[in-house]
């Protein structure tokens, strides 16, 4: 009998661990391209320092998501894909209630969390199937539903916060 208590003890602590999900931070491995998006502050998974970094691959790898829309910059409606603006969020641990979303010319729109899970905003990477370009709105532009919600979505705040070309995102609270 003590060999099998031994062996209950041993799987009442090995057990918890194997049926536990993976740390998320297994699933960020170190970009491998070049980073077109860092997530900084209020964060709980890193891949490179305090931050979270990723590259064009990692970003579409993240359940891609397609969203045929019209904007108002651009003529008729386009197909645009990416990742759920709440995928990228749920990959890093978001805990902020903020988000200080930054583009390459240093345009700053601060934007709650809650907009990435109240609407399929997606951080756009692709319209009609080709990858944006800097001058085309890329290499990521933080796009909502118009469509879908025209009554809260089409007016001067979310306009601000569909923020082009966009570099870094900062969660806070």
């Amino acid at each position: 009998m003590p060999k099998r208590s031994f062996l209950v003890s041993l799987l009442t602590l090995v057990m918890p661990m194997l049926l536990a999900p993976p740390a998320m931070a297994e699933h960020l491995p170190p970009p491998q391209g070049k980073v077109i998006l860092t997530v900084s502050g209020d964060i709980e998974y890193t891949n490179v320092g305090d931050e979270a970094q990723f590259d064009y691959d990692m970003l579409m790898s993240m359940s891609p998501y397609a969203l045929k829309t019209s904007t108002p910059w651009t003529e008729g409606s386009s197909l645009f894909e990416g990742p759920l603006g709440r995928e990228v969020m749920a990959a890093v641990g978001a805990r902020g209630d903020m988000m200080r979303i930054k583009a390459l010319n240093n345009f700053v729109a601060d934007v709650p969390l809650s907009d990435f899970y109240d609407y399929d905003v997606i951080l756009a990477l692709k319209r009609d199937g080709v990858p944006m370009e800097v001058r085309d709105f890329g290499p990521i532009f933080v796009l909502y539903p118009f469509d879908d919600h025209p009554q809260q979505l089409l007016n001067e705040t979310i306009r601000f916060r569909s923020v082009w070309q966009v570099a870094s995102i900062h969660v806070y609270e």
